[in-house]
């Protein structure tokens, strides 16, 4: 996953109390389809879960880390007992925050500094309102949570076709490249995607129809009662700080991330609202 892979690891160390001796917890990171796979990917996962404890005033090995880029195998992950924390995108979040008992910690911000909008795209002059996406395919990495899809990135566009088939997709150059080629399928980028959308060699037979609004990306989230609500707060102090100085700036910069901010809580609730009502949009 460009971005949470992107979003992995990580200030000067606090003057807090450690974890009580003994505690361990596990950090699950999940972002389906984005590049990256466990193996690869856990180098970085315990350089951050070391980074993470020793700058939160917890003992060595109290936080351990592991990614998953597929989501049933993230789902499992953070149902097993042991998790406490999950870092994941927001429909993850929004599709299955309640099942999970998610509560939103922090939001991760990107290294572009920017919230996440989410780009629709299409044969050029095919599409010129939702009506005219019926029968279509939309193609895209949040495709596994259609209401997302639907109620929160194109709320403000308008209500989509029923017979609109929301996919999960990974493969989204091929996507494109069916678009191009006069299919019936539209394609949903992230930030990053649409930023690469015009360096493709069909990219003059593609249009960008609709866009999101600006969203969170990725949030750090405490997992049901796992997490002692005072160790969580001890942790996102740590997180917060930690592009005060080099050090955590150097860690972050590798990881393509520019931080941790304070999570919007009034946004949420609008995004959240609309997520379960199929509302007008945050």
């Amino acid at each position: 996953m460009k971005q949470l892979l992107s979003m992995l690891v990580l200030l000067p160390c606090l003057a807090s109390s450690p974890a009580t001796a003994g505690e361990e917890f596990l950090l699950v990171a999940c972002a389906p389809g984005y590049p990256g796979g466990t193996e690869q990917a856990q180098p970085t996962m315990d350089a951050f879960a070391a980074a993470v404890a020793k700058r939160s005033g917890w003992e060595a090995g109290a936080l351990s880390a592991v990614y998953h880029e597929k989501e049933e195998a993230g789902l499992a992950a953070l149902a097993a007992p042991g998790a406490a924390l999950a870092l994941v995108p927001l429909p993850f979040f929004l599709e299955h925050r309640e099942e999970l008992a998610l509560e939103p910690l922090l939001d991760v911000a990107p290294a572009s500094g920017e919230a996440e909008t989410w780009s629709l795209v299409a044969k050029k002059g095919a599409v010129r309102e939702p009506a005219g996406l019926s029968g279509w395919e939309l193609a895209g990495l949040p495709g596994y949570a259609p209401r997302f899809v639907r109620h929160v990135a194109l709320a403000g566009w308008g209500p989509l076709p029923d017979d609109v088939q929301v996919r999960f997709s990974s493969r989204v150059l091929s996507d494109l490249r069916r678009a191009a080629a006069g299919e019936s399928v539209a394609v949903l980028l992230d930030g990053a995607q649409a930023e690469a959308l015009g360096s493709l060699p069909f990219a003059s037979d593609l249009e960008i129809v609709a866009h999101s609004p600006a969203l969170a990306g990725n949030l750090l989230c405490r997992v049901g009662e796992r997490l002692p609500a005072a160790t969580g707060d001890r942790l996102s102090r740590a997180l917060l700080a930690m592009d005060r100085d080099d050090p955590g700036r150097e860690i972050l910069a590798s990881l393509r991330i520019a931080g941790f901010r304070e999570v919007d809580r009034e946004a949420l609730r609008g995004v959240e609202g609309a997520f379960e009502s199929g509302g007008d949009g945050p």
